[in-house]
C-alpha cells in the first residue's frame, strides 16, 4: 500500500485533490473517499474491537437494536437500514465511515485535541477500483444503476436475488458470505446510508463494509494496494489544519448540526491555547 508522509499543509492539500479532475466529464470530480484518523492506530472495525465471534455478536446486536430502536426509527425493514443507524449511533457493526469530502476527513483528524501530540492518518480509496475486485452478480447491479456505491434498497433486492427467495431479516447477510466463497476471496463494497438527520447530509458520509465481518479492513487494503492510499499527517500540522478548517467552516458546528455541535465548536474556538499562551509570555 502506497504510504506518504506529508511535511506542510500545501502538500496536503495538493495530495488530497490529486487526479480529481475527470476527463470524461470535464468536471472535478474524484474517484476517491476518505476517512480520517487522529492517530495511526490500526484500521479496525467497531465490531472487531469487541471480544468474540464477530458473526455471533453482529447478529445479536442488530436484533436487538430492531426491537429497541423500532419506535424511534421509522425506516425500511432492512438489516442494511439498522446498520446504517446503529453506526450513526456508535452501535458496533463492521461498517467503517467514509466521506466523499477530504475536508470532512481532515476534521476527523484533528477532532480529538488530546491526540494533537500523535501523528493522524488520511485513508484515500478509490471506489472504482475496488468496485473491479467485487463479484459479477454485485458488480452488475451497479453497472445496471450506473451507480458507484449501493444504496439500503439495492443491496436488499441484491440479497435476495442471491438468496433466491424472501430473505429473513436475521440472515440478511448471509449472502455476501455465499458470495465470497464463489468469489474465492473477500469483497468490499460500499453503501450510501439514508439521509436519517442532518449529520450524514452535512458529513458527505457513507459506509464501507466486507463480506465477511472479522475481514481485516487493512489487510484487505493492502492487497488492493492499487486503490488505496494511505497519507500520515504530522502531529506538529494539526493545530493548523484545525485553524484553516474554521476558516472553511468545516467545525462541529456544520458537521454535528444541533446543540451538541454548536457547544462543541465554541467551547473549542474560544480555549486560550496554552501552547500559544506561552509563545505569547515569551515576546
Amino acid at each position: 500500500m502506497q504510504r506518504r508522509r506529508v511535511t506542510d499543509w500545501p502538500e496536503l492539500l495538493s495530495l488530497l485533490q490529486e487526479a480529481s479532475w475527470n476527463p470524461a466529464l470535464r468536471r472535478f470530480r474524484s474517484p476517491y473517499v476518505f476517512r480520517g484518523q487522529g492517530t495511526t492506530a490500526p484500521l479496525t472495525t467497531s465490531l472487531q474491537r469487541l471480544s468474540g465471534d464477530t458473526r455471533d455478536i453482529e447478529r445479536h446486536l442488530v436484533r436487538a437494536v430492531r426491537k429497541y430502536a423500532r419506535g424511534t426509527a421509522p425506516l425500511e425493514d432492512s438489516v442494511w437500514s439498522w446498520l446504517a443507524l446503529g453506526q450513526h449511533h456508535g452501535l458496533p457493526t463492521r461498517l467503517l465511515d467514509w466521506t466523499y469530502s477530504p475536508l470532512v476527513a481532515l476534521h476527523f483528524v484533528t477532532a480529538n485535541e488530546e491526540r494533537y501530540d500523535q501523528d493522524g492518518l488520511i485513508w484515500r480509496l478509490n471506489v472504482t477500483l475496488t468496485n473491479a475486485a467485487l463479484p459479477g452478480p454485485v458488480a452488475e447491479v451497479l453497472a445496471h444503476e450506473g451507480a458507484d456505491v449501493f444504496t439500503v434498497e439495492m443491496l436488499t433486492h441484491l440479497g435476495m436475488q442471491v438468496a433466491g427467495d424472501t430473505l429473513a431479516l436475521d440472515a440478511g447477510m448471509g449472502w455476501l458470505e455465499r458470495l465470497e466463497q464463489e468469489n474465492g476471496q473477500p469483497f468490499l463494497l460500499f453503501l450510501d446510508p439514508p439521509s436519517l438527520d442532518q449529520r450524514i447530509v452535512q458529513q458527505s458520509a457513507l459506509f464501507s463494509l466486507l463480506s465477511t465481518p472479522g475481514s481485516d479492513p487493512e489487510a484487505w487494503l493492502a492487497e488492493h494496494s492499487d486503490a488505496a492510499q494511505c497519507i500520515q499527517v504530522p502531529a506538529h500540522l494539526k493545530w493548523e489544519i484545525r485553524d484553516r478548517l474554521d476558516q472553511f467552516n468545516v467545525t462541529e458546528r456544520t458537521l454535528f448540526p444541533d446543540l451538541g455541535g454548536l457547544s462543541q465548536w465554541l467551547r473549542r474556538y474560544y480555549r486560550t491555547r496554552e501552547d500559544g499562551r506561552k509563545e505569547m509570555e515569551s515576546t
